[in-house]
């Protein structure tokens, strides 16, 4: 069904995106969210430089963004070529309904079709993979709906004997979702994986979290020790549940208007600093608001992402042309299509 735009003075403020006029020095997102179809999309479309099968290859640093599908082997093979991965980091859709709606990004199919398409981009994914090679999935989990699909993308990674599990990592949000009857929702599920050996660099979990607690004492070469006195770093190690990571939303700077539930730069460059060196090829399925790319030029890492659709495949090249130009790894208030910067102001598109 086709979205509709709505003027802004039909909502309540109870509605609107958190508002605060300039005339009080603040500010608010000039973006609808881009995963919407509808007239925004329309909009938006003539200024998007690459269609289905399409990629722009950067003449700087060599990265290529397509518009492709991650589930057929013959777009992956088109993007990748030769060459293979050290590390994959994918973000796909979680089968989980995003803000009360369901989108061609963020959709909600049958489990049966859901787990389809996931077992056709995965095996995509392995084929694009060195030899020895990291694999991290994003994945989300309904407790509406049975908490699918993680345990079920779980079984189905059962069924590739290139994979071994490695660990599940927990986001903590700083923003969730809850009700009054139930425990407010603020995870998200990070799965990982590895194909053949490869290296894993601790020296990159390693937050700016300070320890301050004392404690686990044992005997190293005859003399009791406690862990601040053995530790190599006067920082705390991330694990497997991520708490010094603020979710991105529009009042960070990497905030990429228009992109609903993109994931934080710190994370994604966590993964690239622990899975990959500088200069080696890292690809992302699902590019989305172009996060991987930003952190993969950051990192002086090599960045190969394509997305199905090409508003999100265009938002991924202008960010990286915005990094390069301003240093600002996103718009956070400002819009990343300037082009119809009047219309996007007269409307809350839904």
């Amino acid at each position: 069904m086709k979205s509709k735009a709505i003027p802004l003075s039909l909502f309540g403020d109870e509605l609107l995106i958190e508002k605060e006029t300039e005339e009080k020095g603040k500010t608010t997102e000039k973006l609808g969210r881009l995963d919407f179809l509808g007239e925004l999309r329309e909009k938006i479309l003539p200024f998007c430089r690459l269609k289905y099968g399409e990629i722009w290859e950067d003449p700087v640093n060599k990265h290529k963004v397509g518009v492709l599908d991650a589930t057929k082997p013959e777009d992956v093979e088109k993007i990748i070529g030769g060459e293979k991965a050290k590390l994959v980091i994918n973000d796909p859709p979680y089968n989980v309904v995003v803000g009360n709606a369901n989108t061609t990004s963020l959709f909600k199919m049958s489990l049966k079709k859901y787990l389809e398409f996931s077992e056709k981009w995965v095996r995509n994914a392995i084929a694009a993979m060195d030899k020895d090679a990291h694999f991290y999935i994003w994945i989300g989990t309904d407790y509406r709906d049975n908490f699918q699909p993680l345990p079920d993308f779980i079984i189905l990674m059962r069924e590739f004997k290139e994979l071994k599990p490695q660990n599940i990592i927990t986001m903590r949000n700083q923003r969730g979702y809850g009700t009054q009857k139930n425990w407010m929702w603020v995870r998200q599920e990070l799965l990982y994986y590895v194909k053949g050996n490869p290296n894993f660099n601790v020296d990159a979990e390693y937050t700016d979290i300070p320890k301050i607690l004392r404690g686990y004492y044992k005997e190293v070469n005859g003399e009791i020790t406690e862990n601040l006195e053995r530790s190599k770093s006067k920082y705390i190690r991330a694990g497997n549940v991520w708490v010094d990571i603020q979710q991105v939303f529009y009042r960070m700077e990497e905030n990429v208007p228009g992109c609903y539930a993109q994931k934080p730069l710190k994370a994604i460059e966590r993964i690239l600093l622990s899975a990959s060196n500088e200069k080696e090829l890292v690809v992302d399925f699902f590019a989305h608001s172009g996060t991987t790319l930003i952190a993969g030029e950051r990192l002086k890492r090599k960045v190969y992402t394509f997305d199905i659709d090409p508003v999100f495949a265009e938002v991924t090249i202008r960010r990286l042309e915005h990094f390069r130009k301003t240093g600002k790894t996103g718009w956070q208030w400002q819009n990343p299509f300037p082009e119809i910067e009047k219309q996007s102001r007269e409307y809350r598109w839904i």
